[in-house]
């Protein structure tokens, strides 16, 4: 049987293909993953099977948004650096610029009560997708009792302890690599060698693209000015979180509210809750986040700013990882260490969802919490049993019921609990 040859498009055809991907990648990473499986694998066929998922399990190794860089990968096979630069950025356009509009709205309208109401329903609706995130990571990550062991370390780490995120990512991925010495090698395959000087070349420059819109801001309001501190936070957000989204909100959760103070844990969640209403990758939350931060200090203006230099630290970086890194992705898959480094970061990312799924659950079924002082210097945050809310313990449970057991569209569920809420509202 002749093998079939994945059809080349023209440039035209792809940049319409990714606008089409932007515009409808709703369902977080899974689902956009599965839709650009549709569109470039399945329906044109412009990429074929093992192909994409090589792609995949490189961008699963990279800290950020796994399905933007993925789809900043097919764009690099299918069209070089042009084509990765339109699939990247139409794969984020679309959301970022309808979660800042979002941002306005709910900063500009959110002391009313009928948007209250709303964003209740919808509270409990993004504790469920935190759940089924932890079910669907964990069928992938715990594959023997090591992993399970790291996963509850790296919960305990987190939860209890309140230790810092990337100490948590990167003791696992030491931990990966050590236990991955003596692993078999896999066959060697033979490759044309990669030109370091350009890797170099690549690397550094786009290390300057991503980076000189912070520096300048350093240089113009000083270190200390809360735009810089939005930088340098989703910066170093985008060079160490490894796991996903879910992964990334745990820290941005503890800087965002806990340490910087840029908006409340309400309104982090609610930020969750507009993201997951939009098309694109579910880090677009940043661009919420840093819009809260500016409008907090300053009003729609600086909110704006907030919101484009989170959004550009937290994207930037995965056109750096893809033009520099791609070419090296076969020789990563052979190696054995860097599977025994996935495996581990995949088993701690389990225990970081977790943590965030714990937090999640302590805001939104109880109104209230308190901060508990710990023997070991901490502060540990707990619930007010007096402000428990049964109904909206009900509306999650039936919502993780519906994504998890019978696989309900994701806006759907959204869209329900929030007309739940306004119909709580409107009765009571």
């Amino acid at each position: 049987m002749r093998e079939i040859q994945p059809v080349i498009p023209s440039f035209r055809e792809f940049v319409l293909s990714s606008l089409k991907v932007g515009c409808l990648g709703f369902g977080g990473p899974a689902g956009q993953i599965a839709l650009m499986h549709r569109e470039w694998v399945d329906q044109k066929k412009w990429i074929d099977e093992p192909r994409y998922l090589h792609a995949l399990s490189y961008c699963t190794l990279l800290p950020g948004p796994e399905a933007q860089q993925l789809a900043t990968y097919v764009g690099w096979l299918l069209h070089g650096v042009r084509g990765g630069l339109a699939a990247g950025l139409l794969f984020v356009l679309p959301g970022a610029v309808l979660v800042t509009a979002l941002a306005w709205l709910y900063a500009a309208q959110g002391d009313q009560a009928w948007l209250a109401a709303a964003f209740w329903g919808v509270k409990a609706a993004v504790l469920a997708l935190v759940a089924e995130a932890l079910q669907r990571v964990g069928k992938r990550a715990l594959k023997g009792r090591i992993d399970l062991v790291v996963a509850v370390l790296a919960f305990l780490a987190l939860a209890v302890f309140g230790a810092p995120f990337p100490v948590v990512i990167l003791a696992a991925a030491v931990a990966g690599l050590i236990g991955s010495r003596g692993a078999a090698k896999p066959v060697a395959v033979a490759q044309a060698p990669v030109p370091w000087l350009r890797t170099l070349g690549t690397a550094g420059l786009w290390l300057l693209i991503w980076l000189t819109p912070l520096v300048a801001v350093v240089l113009a309001l000083g270190p200390d000015h809360w735009l810089s501190r939005v930088g340098e936070v989703f910066a170093a957000l985008a060079a160490v979180t490894f796991g996903g989204a879910y992964a990334m909100l745990a820290w941005l959760q503890q800087q965002a509210v806990e340490v910087r103070g840029w908006l409340t844990t309400a309104q982090m969640i609610d930020g969750l809750g507009l993201a997951e209403t939009t098309p694109g990758p579910l880090v677009l939350v940043n661009g919420f986040v840093g819009f809260m931060a500016g409008w907090n200090n300053g009003g729609w203006v600086w909110g704006l700013a907030g919101a484009g230099m989170a959004l550009w630290q937290t994207f930037a970086p995965s056109f750096l990882y893809i033009f520099a890194g791609a070419p090296y992705a076969e020789r990563l898959r052979q190696s054995p260490a860097a599977t025994g480094l996935l495996r581990a970061v995949t088993a701690a990312v389990l225990g970081v969802i977790g943590s965030l799924a714990l937090w999640f659950a302590l805001h939104v079924v109880f109104s209230e919490a308190a901060m508990l002082a710990t023997p070991w210097g901490g502060r540990l945050s707990v619930p007010v049993w007096g402000s428990f809310d049964l109904w909206a313990l009900v509306l999650a449970v039936a919502a993780g019921v519906a994504l998890i057991r019978f696989h309900v569209n994701v806006m759907v569920v959204i869209v329900g609990c929030a007309v739940v809420g306004l119909v709580r509202w409107v009765l009571t």
